[in-house]
């Protein structure tokens, strides 16, 4: 698809969502463009809403579970539950893939959340975990080409709500990619973002 396709979509398939942790799903891509984490850590497996609104907006995702997911062969055995944690990191995904659909180039980083409250647990033989993200906050900053979006989720299972995360927040910045990994670099090192 076209960028302008892209920033237009109000929705994702489970091809293209594979496609953009690829990096080959939009043909005349920013040359600093999102690239969603790739199976395992991709938590997504289609987006069936994405309104934006200005300021605010509204993203909503699904995840398909299989008895066969990773995250149960290691947590726990015997007990085996999707990590809470990455739950938090399916709501981080969708916020990033928010603001690159709102048009803002760059490496998406997860920079937080205020509160997560968990009420229930995903198991191997549940269908589908659906996360609800409202956005109250994106902002493009000019200065620096980076952008932010804060957003309030609430995640269910096989429609129980099992999570809420309470602003939940992704920027999106210029110059920080990581192409040429493995090899040593400017960026093969992390620490704090901005030292300024």
């Amino acid at each position: 698809m076209t960028y302008a396709e892209f920033v237009e979509r109000g929705h994702y398939d489970p091809e293209e969502l594979l496609a953009l942790s690829q990096g080959n799903l939009v043909v005349d891509a920013p040359e600093e463009f999102i690239r969603l984490p790739a199976p395992p850590m991709l938590m997504i497996t289609r987006v069936t809403e994405l309104e934006r609104r200005g300021p605010r907006g509204r993203i909503v995702g699904e995840q398909e579970i299989a008895p066969h997911d990773w995250f149960f062969h290691c947590h726990f055995r015997s007990d085996p539950v999707q990590p809470g944690c990455l739950g938090v990191d399916g709501v981080w995904q969708l916020v990033g893939l928010y603001i690159a659909a709102c048009g803002a180039p760059g490496s998406g980083r997860a920079l937080g959340c205020k509160e997560v409250e968990f009420a229930g647990q995903i198991r191997p033989y549940n269908r589908t975990v659906r996360y609800e993200v409202d956005i109250r906050r994106f902002s493009q900053l000019k200065e620096s080409g980076s952008a932010v979006a804060i957003g309030t989720a609430k995640v269910l299972v096989d429609g129980e709500h099992i999570y809420t995360v309470k602003d939940a927040k992704v920027g999106m910045f210029l110059g920080i990619a990581y192409p040429d990994y493995p090899l040593r670099s400017e960026h093969s090192v992390g620490g704090i973002m901005d030292r300024a």
